[in-house]
Order: C-alpha cells, then sequence, then structure tokens
C-alpha cells in the first residue's frame, strides 16, 4: 500500500485560456505527473506509437470498452470516438501518481460520476475578459480568422459550465495561476481519502492506547 493514493487531475478552459501552458507548467514542477492516454478510432498519423500518443482502436473495440465501462468519458468529435481507458489510470493513481486530464465539461462530468470520481480534482481556467480571449488566439497565429471565430463561438458554451467544478481560477497573470493551481494540488494531495495509509496508523494509535489501559 502506497502513502498515497494519486489525483484524477482534469484541467478544462475554453481555448486560449492558458490551459496547455499551465499544465506544461503543473508537469514540469512535478515530472512524477502523468499526462492520460487516450484512446481514438482514428488512425495514426506518421510517428504516433500505439500507447505513446494514443491507444489506436478499432470502432468494435472502443465501442466493446464502452459497454463494459472501461472507459472513464468518451466522446464522439469529428467523426471519430475519444475517450480515456480506465485501467491504466486505476492503475497508475494506486501507485501514489496523479494522471492529468485534458478534457472538456461533458468529460470532467462523467469522470466525476465514474467509480473513480472520489479522487477526482476539477479545475476550470477562465480568461480575464473575452477580449483578451481573442487577442491570446490571434497573438498564436496558429489559426485562420475563421476558426478563430468558431473558437469564440464555442468559448461561452465551454465558460457557461464552470460552476461544475472543484475550483475556478482566472488566469490574468500566468505566473500567479501557476501558482495557485500548484497550492490546489498539494493541499487536495493531503485529502483523508487520499492517504489509504491514514487507517492503519489510527489502528496502530488505538493499539498504543489500550496498551496504556
Amino acid at each position: 500500500m502506497t502513502d498515497r493514493r494519486g489525483l484524477l487531475i482534469i484541467l478544462s478552459s475554453p481555448s486560449g485560456a492558458g490551459k496547455s501552458t499551465l499544465a506544461s507548467r503543473l508537469m514540469a514542477w512535478d515530472p512524477g505527473l502523468k499526462f492520460s492516454v487516450s484512446a481514438t478510432t482514428r488512425a495514426p498519423r506518421p510517428g504516433e506509437e500505439h500507447g505513446r500518443e494514443y491507444f489506436f482502436l478499432t470502432e468494435d473495440q472502443f465501442k466493446g470498452q464502452v459497454r463494459r465501462g472501461e472507459m472513464l468519458e468518451h466522446a464522439h468529435v469529428f467523426g471519430n470516438f475519444y475517450g480515456s481507458p480506465a485501467g491504466p489510470v486505476r492503475d497508475t493513481i494506486d501507485a501514489g501518481q496523479d494522471v492529468l486530464f485534458d478534457v472538456d465539461w461533458q468529460g470532467e462530468i462523467q469522470i466525476r460520476n465514474s467509480d473513480l470520481g472520489k479522487h477526482a480534482l476539477s479545475i476550470f481556467i477562465l480568461p480575464p475578459s473575452i477580449k483578451e480571449l481573442r487577442r491570446r488566439l490571434e497573438s498564436r497565429g496558429q489559426d485562420s480568422a475563421e476558426v478563430i471565430s468558431r473558437r469564440m463561438l464555442k468559448s461561452w458554451d465551454e465558460i457557461s459550465h464552470w460552476g461544475y467544478y472543484d475550483y475556478v481560477l482566472i488566469n490574468d497573470d500566468l505566473d500567479s495561476t501557476e501558482e495557485k493551481l500548484k497550492t490546489i494540488v498539494s493541499a487536495e494531495r493531503m485529502r483523508r481519502i487520499q492517504q489509504p495509509a491514514l487507517q492503519e496508523h489510527v489502528r496502530k494509535l488505538q493499539a498504543e492506547f489500550e496498551d496504556l489501559s
């Protein structure tokens, strides 16, 4: 038995709010933190390996895992299925390591309602303003004006579900938000349910107390 059970750390945000950067900083802060490898029914791209970028499954394999309750969350996106296999996540948190998820609010709800949901920690990242959100998307120089407009239209739907999350951070300063994020993770790791060795320790204290009488 490990001293600590790992957390399922869920980060969500509209595109451009800084989630990817914060996830990278969190993993640099704790190299033992594992990023959840998703399963997908899309074909591998050049250089991608099964089990590294994704678990590549056929549609029948994917649907079979969903039927058997082996996916923590799943969705159908642009003609392909994506999901988070429960087995590797369970093994990782049982070994005392945290798993980081980059999912939307629908994925957060599915994970929260799974049998591992009691170990979940969900954090939503808000932009300081819609104007700043657009500026960040434009400054990345990765998307066309049409794609940016679509992302902006989608952003309010994502933002409107902020109330589902345990914590909500306004990312108006990246360094400050990073420190808050690390503080949250550090505190949540100490939750009673995350420390399976506590029960045995209390039993020992009880035995010592009874020896005194």
